[in-house]
């Protein structure tokens, strides 16, 4: 008989086991993936170990980062923000319209920018109950066709010794805007963990009806969140602009909305909502820059790294649902 009831434990401890592993693969997967490709890349590809390399590196991941980080929270309310790399060109086409009055008032102009621009989508969303996907859609076609008016089809350059360069520089032998980055990060992970708006964000993706009924400000909360993403996009819009030394709106923030989400979804929070990982969005942002930056240093055909990429996200997207609980 002991023999017998052992047996018929069996099954179920095993099922446990295989359940702890799978969430524990949900939860740390990605910075698994992270270490593996730094290893390999440490071994096949040459120079990468390197502190020129790294520094590359950085300058690619910080824009998608930072523009994750406002997508994560819009994503946590059960939302979608495809305006972001629409907001990347409007805030970059308001530095050289704005330059001839100040560098920090054609700065703080792009900043305004991308504000206004989040407030509109969540008016459309929180107060005439536009589905986000539509609201951002329309906001998506029509700012880059304002920023391309606005600053015409080709790319102006920025002929200012404060804004060309903007982050570039060394701080602590770390670039500027690498540490700016991780200001917003420790900002948004206060502000979630340790914060009653954090705890509301969660409450009103989880559950709006509900949140509502409970007199949380839902509305509030949701234009809050569109105002946030509009304004990180648009500052990735002005480390554009500081990077590449000019203003090019029919180029910047195309299909950064997808790395966007990309990034969200990779460090582990659902697009159901009702769930946001700060940290898990940095790891995806560094991961899928990590997958890039291999297959482009490998000669591997953009062709194929964009299948590559899609797998990512089908797997990710699935093992979201796990986390989701839904």
């Amino acid at each position: 008989m002991t023999d017998v009831a052992v047996g018929r434990a069996r099954p179920g401890l095993d099922r446990a086991g295989r359940d702890r592993t799978v969430a524990w693969l949900q939860e740390y997967g990605v910075y698994v993936a992270i270490v593996a490709l730094l290893v390999v890349n440490a071994i096949i590809t040459p120079s990468f170990l390197t502190a020129a390399n790294f520094r590359v590196q950085a300058f690619q991941v910080v824009p998608t980062l930072i523009i994750a980080l406002g997508m994560a929270l819009v994503i946590t309310t059960e939302g979608i923000d495809l305006s972001v790399g629409a907001v990347v060109a409007l805030s970059s086409a308001m530095i050289p319209l704005y330059l001839g009055y100040g560098a920090w008032t054609a700065v703080l102009m792009a900043l305004v920018a991308g504000c206004l621009s989040g407030l509109l989508a969540g008016l459309m969303v929180a107060v005439a109950n536009v589905q986000p996907i539509i609201a951002t859609l329309a906001l998506m076609i029509g700012l880059r066709g304002l920023a391309v008016i606005m600053n015409g089809a080709t790319a102006k350059s920025v002929d200012d010794s404060t804004i060309a360069g903007l982050g570039l520089d060394n701080l602590f032998g770390v670039p500027e805007m690498v540490w700016i980055a991780v200001v917003i990060v420790v900002i948004l992970a206060f502000v979630v963990r340790r914060t009653a708006f954090g705890r509301r964000l969660t409450a009103i993706g989880d559950n709006r009806a509900a949140s509502t009924l409970a007199g949380l400000p839902v509305k509030r909360v949701l234009v809050t969140v569109y105002i946030v993403s509009g304004l990180l996009a648009a500052l990735a819009g002005v480390l554009f602009v500081g990077h590449g030394g000019y203003a090019d709106p029919s180029n910047y923030g195309l299909n950064y909305e997808l790395y966007a989400i990309t990034a969200v979804v990779v460090g582990g929070t659902p697009l159901t909502g009702g769930r946001i990982k700060v940290l898990g969005t940095v790891a995806g942002a560094v991961f899928m820059q990590l997958v890039t930056a291999t297959l482009v240093q490998h000669d591997i055909k953009n062709s194929w790294s964009q299948m590559i990429e899609a797998v990512i996200i089908i797997v990710a997207v699935y093992a979201a649902r796990g986390r989701s609980g839904r």
